[in-house]
């Protein structure tokens, strides 16, 4: 423990003496958002004209940088790309889906009352003929918290409904964490546990607050296409069917049934909650589904170290967005994503433009472009499991996604509520612009397991995803939180998500002068930073310690 108190005493004496960080340009940020997020990109998906050119403007403005190709060896040199493996799955033509209420059927619309996924399990089809549908509450099965929601059901041609988040989120404690989500109450673990618990399908019933965002961002990211990383069995991870269910037809479904959702709900809090079928309620779901397996790519630009090039630190941030689907209100199909994540990628083109003009760091810096991050944070997965620089000497991943166009804030946060020192060292950094630290004021919403930081920190590289705090310099937390909350109920994974002549980004600058900081004091640095040791990824960095010597 000595070693790591002096090591981080020695970072925080270097962070006096290090030289101001260059100077970053809110307008050159905003000219890259408006061009990435701009109607030509077609809404940067994956396998598309606008991921095409998506990475050649990324490589592009790293190589105008001065930056060097840090990605897959080709003929001996390096590429700006990681090809990225994925298997893509569209539904052909419209979705016929049913719901039969004791013997009566009513048509359900794709996007309005449902919205259900391309299947990924490896079917070309999905013929699903009045399956009997059952409630398992949150649909955890966590034998470490002594929690089934299952009790040996036999889900075998049968629907599973299960609740989103986790049993704690309506009272605020239990197993579960409290009011911060666990993986349990992540969608991608519902379906993942059905699978495995056998079901023919999987239906989230949709509430708002617990899912921590409204329905038209899951009509929105739920009725296009969608991706996977390549598996040997996918059936093991995907049940056939994949959707949601709209709150008020859910509620409807159990009445009809003869049971009162609200009272079901608050069972499902309890370990003792037994599965109960909505009797003489069906779903019925047919499509063709047309899958492939293409190639994506990471971007990966990189600035190699001056004594120490073998150890990495990683700003990462995901190029992509959800790309073209069912036009809103208006008759826009496409999903622009300037803030999610135009924002986070041109600040990281600009945070490398202002690596590049310093001295050479000591250690090595790779600037991560990744794919697919809608899509269950895929491109990030596989860089994880495919590292192009060796996870066991990469420092820490300083993942950006969302910057703020708006005012400066008085203080900053991360996503999820994880204990570490590389924690530690961004709050002691962030005290030389007076700005503190506020802990993720949304923990319910499991944010930690949703952006890119995620996939190593289970693989115990020290990661966070840096957000911008509400506590704005130009209208405090009154201005902060009216706008993070009209962006989420009107642009988040919708097609309003478009880049606004009026952003500044002045947040962003002061915030890029931060992780700049902490970035290079890491780079020029001995220091190792580890996870706390009660955090499970503590156990996993330190598996790998002696390669750190």
């Amino acid at each position: 423990m000595k070693r790591v108190v002096i090591s981080l005493l020695a970072m925080s004496v270097s962070t006096a003496l290090m030289a101001a960080p260059p100077k970053f340009d809110g307008a050159r940020i905003s000219a890259d958002v408006k061009e990435l997020s701009s109607d030509a990109y077609e809404g940067r998906s994956p396998a598309s004209a606008g991921e095409e050119k998506t990475v050649a403007y990324l490589s592009q403005q790293f190589a105008d940088a001065g930056l060097q190709p840090g990605g897959d060896l080709q003929d001996g040199k390096r590429l700006w790309t990681q090809a990225v493996p994925l298997l893509k799955g569209d539904i052909v033509g419209k979705p016929q889906l049913t719901l039969t209420s004791q013997g009566k059927p009513q048509t359900l619309t794709q996007g309005q009352q449902v919205a259900v996924r391309a299947a990924m399990n490896g079917d070309s089809a999905v013929a699903i003929n009045n399956a009997p549908l059952v409630f398992v509450g949150y649909g955890v099965k966590a034998a470490e918290r002594n929690w089934d929601d299952f009790k040996g059901v036999d889900l075998k041609g049968k629907i599973a409904v299960v609740l989103i988040n986790d049993p704690d989120f309506e009272s605020g404690e239990g197993d579960f964490d409290g009011k911060g989500m666990t993986y349990y109450g992540r969608w991608t673990y519902k379906y993942e546990e059905g699978a495995r618990q056998g079901a023919a399908g999987v239906l989230i019933v949709h509430e708002t607050a617990p899912a921590s965002y409204g329905w038209a961002t899951v009509a929105g990211s739920n009725t296009n296409t969608m991706f996977d990383v390549v598996r040997d069995n996918p059936a093991e991870a995907h049940p056939a069917l994949e959707g949601w269910v709209q709150h008020d037809l859910a509620v409807a479904m159990f009445k009809r049934a003869g049971l009162d959702f609200d009272a079901l709900k608050q069972q499902a809090q309890s370990r003792d909650f037994q599965p109960v079928e909505l009797r003489g309620e069906t779903f019925s779901a047919n499509y063709q589904v047309k899958t492939e397996v293409i190639t994506s790519h990471n971007v990966a630009a990189r600035l190699e170290g001056s004594s120490h090039a073998d150890e990495t630190v990683i700003y990462s941030a995901h190029w992509d967005h959800i790309g073209v689907g069912e036009p809103d209100a208006r008759g826009d199909r496409i999903f622009n994503g300037a803030m999610d994540n135009a924002s986070g990628t041109a600040a990281m083109i600009e945070l490398a433009r202002g690596f590049a003009t310093q001295p050479k760091p000591q250690r090595s810096i790779l600037f991560l472009a990744v794919t697919a991050e809608e899509k269950g944070l895929l491109g990030s997965e596989y860089y994880a499991s495919h590292p192009l620089y060796p996870l066991s000497k990469t420092v820490a991943v300083i993942n950006m996604d969302g910057m703020s166009p708006y005012s400066p804030s008085r203080d900053f946060g991360i996503y999820g509520s994880a204990k570490m020192e590389l924690l530690d060292q961004l709050k002691d950094v962030a005290k030389g612009w007076d700005i503190r630290y506020t802990p993720d004021p949304k923990p319910e919403a499991g944010l930690f397991f949703r952006s890119d930081h995620f996939p190593f920190a289970k693989r115990g590289v020290p990661a966070l995803s840096y957000a911008a705090g509400q506590d704005w310099i130009d209208g405090g937390v009154e201005a902060g939180k009216k706008a993070s909350d009209d962006y989420t109920a009107k642009r988040y994974h919708q097609q309003g998500d478009e880049w606004q002549a009026d952003w500044t980004f002045a947040g962003a600058v002061r915030d890029l002068e931060v992780v700049y900081t902490l970035g290079e004091n890491l780079a020029n640095s001995r220091a190792w930073p580890n996870w706390s040791q009660e955090e499970a990824f503590r156990a996993v960095r330190d598996a790998s310690a002696a390669e750190r010597k």
